[in-house]
């Protein structure tokens, strides 16, 4: 494939387009990182945009293992929901204005959620 490169990661195939990243601004040793070792051009391309790879982590060893992660709206009849893990680690979270902001977690037998909790958004 011209202008791509394959990676097999785990059975799953990622093809990168080298020439667009070179348009697109990313230096040379990113290129060179996600071509010869391509999680830590991973690493080095998500920091340079400001993102810290350190929390996609911690947040994927929170969730890859989890069997079941259910969305409960908040019970204290304010604005927000709940996240709860595997039915016993609950993450709170409040609105506050245009965001929701993460208010503490609490551990316990917990009951499931809906899986259709989100059927009745409506799109803007």
């Amino acid at each position: 494939m011209e202008d791509f490169d394959e990676l097999d990661l785990e059975n799953k195939k990622m093809a990168w387009d080298f020439k667009s990243l070179k348009e697109g601004g990313i230096d040379f040793w990113t290129r060179l990182l996600l071509r010869v070792w391509p999680l830590a051009g991973i690493r080095r391309l998500t920091r340079k945009m400001g993102i810290d790879p350190d929390i996609a982590d911690k947040a994927n060893a929170l969730f890859a293992n989890s069997e079941r992660i259910d969305i409960v709206p908040s019970q204290s009849g304010e604005r927000g929901f709940q996240l709860i893990i595997d039915q016993s680690t609950c993450l709170y979270f409040y609105q506050d204005g245009d965001r929701f902001v993460y208010d503490g977690y609490e551990t316990g037998k917990h009951k499931k959620g809906k899986v259709t909790v989100f059927d009745d958004i409506k799109k803007d």
